[in-house]
């Protein structure tokens, strides 16, 4: 019998999300002081001013475009690493601490060292949050591979299947819930670390609005900036990634 679906059906998500604006809004009621959390209301009105005014799209195109790059460079190398490590129980004993360092870098220090050894540009902030979000794909990837059905690989092996069709039809179909993982934390992560980059050392994109209106004590302009971020990132998550993983493991609810 097929195992019951991790995803929450539509209705129940809109659920949830409203029950977490009423909190927010009976939050904001309490505390009864917009400059310390404004409500819902407040935020939107500012939200919606600043799209008008073309502000919030060019800043958040900004953001997304980071995280698009730095998100394709992580899974693409990442991916590479794991299955390599995966499949070379050699290879995994001597890199394997390699990635223990790389988990253990604060995410900061990796961003402080991009800028000093690249410079204030596009390239170091791509590169660093690329770097910090590497090793954690690597690692998913690579205990993806360790969870492999034996039996299977065994089979291909016993019928000489080429590479790339053992890749294809052996390797990556067990692979997928572990590549969907990582693009789901891959995502989450990556953007939040972006912010941190824009908010150190850009002149555009959430973080640096979050950084100006922090600096003139605007907190319902920073929620308004993030929220956006947070409500784009919903919709990938439900409307893309969800859809794309209930596709890419149907074969095993078969």
């Amino acid at each position: 019998m097929a195992p019951p679906s991790s995803q929450s059906p539509a209705p129940v998500v809109a659920v949830s999300l409203a029950a977490l604006g009423l909190v927010w809004v009976v939050a904001a009621w309490l505390g009864n002081d917009p400059s310390v959390l404004p409500g819902p209301g407040e935020v939107w009105r500012i939200a919606v001013q600043e799209t008008a005014a073309g502000e919030l799209p060019f800043h958040m195109w900004a953001t997304l475009r980071r995280v698009l790059l730095a998100f394709a460079l992580a899974m693409v190398f990442g991916l590479v690493i794991g299955v390599g490590l995966g499949l070379s129980p050699r290879l995994n004993r001597w890199l394997s601490p390699w990635l223990v360092v790389m988990l253990n870098i604060p995410a900061l220090v990796v961003i402080v060292l991009c800028y000093l050894w690249i410079g204030l540009n596009e390239v170091a902030a791509i590169t660093a949050v690329a770097l910090n979000k590497t090793a954690m794909v690597a690692v998913t990837l690579r205990e993806g591979v360790h969870a492999m059905d034996r039996q299977l690989s065994d089979m291909a092996r016993a019928y000489r299947m080429p590479g790339l069709a053992r890749l294809r039809h052996v390797i990556l179909p067990q692979l997928w819930p572990f590549v969907a993982a990582s693009t789901r934390n891959g995502l989450a992560i990556i953007w939040k670390i972006v912010l941190v980059v824009e908010f150190l050392g850009r002149s555009n994109g959430i973080g640096f609005q979050i950084h100006l209106y922090f600096q003139l004590f605007e907190t319902g302009y920073v929620l308004a900036y993030s929220l956006s971020f947070v409500a784009l990132m919903l919709v990938l998550e439900y409307g893309v990634l969800q859809v794309l993983e209930a596709r890419a493991t149907r074969w095993r609810r078969a």
